[in-house]
């Protein structure tokens, strides 16, 4: 499962006091095990992914408030955060690819196209985005 190529990498950063890293990382362990707590059973790869896909945003809102304030290094220091977990994200599906695959669906309501990305490409694609070309569509 993913969420043991993760903890390897945060051991891995621990080993080469990788604070950075390390910091991004724990995050992210500690929200998944958040949800193995829950009492909602095993979390997927897929909810390991939504978990990723948060803490990275979060990143990029925190990394905003510091350039804003003129902190060049904190906000470095953020980009190297952000690169220690986002490498476990899956290859996102550019705006052109989604395009494509809205025009081979027969249904192109936005429930179905919506409903066909979440099934199929799930974690693999903004689904505000979908949800945009498709209206265009």
């Amino acid at each position: 499962m993913l969420i043991n190529d993760i903890k390897k990498a945060n051991m891995l950063a621990l080993k080469n006091k990788d604070e950075d890293a390390r910091a991004s990382l724990s995050i992210v362990i500690s929200r998944y095990q958040g949800l193995l707590t829950s009492g909602k059973g095993e979390p997927t790869d897929a909810d390991l992914l939504r978990i990723i896909q948060k803490v990275a945003k979060e990143l990029d809102e925190e990394k905003e408030g510091y350039l804003k304030a003129g902190r060049a290094d904190s906000a470095a220091k953020i980009d190297r955060q952000k690169e220690a977990i986002v490498a476990f994200l899956p290859k996102m599906l550019t705006p052109e690819e989604i395009k494509a695959i809205i025009a081979s669906l027969e249904d192109k309501s936005i429930p179905a196209v919506m409903k066909h990305f979440k099934a199929n490409y799930d974690g693999q694609c903004d689904m505000g985005l979908v949800s945009k070309l498709a209206r265009e569509a």
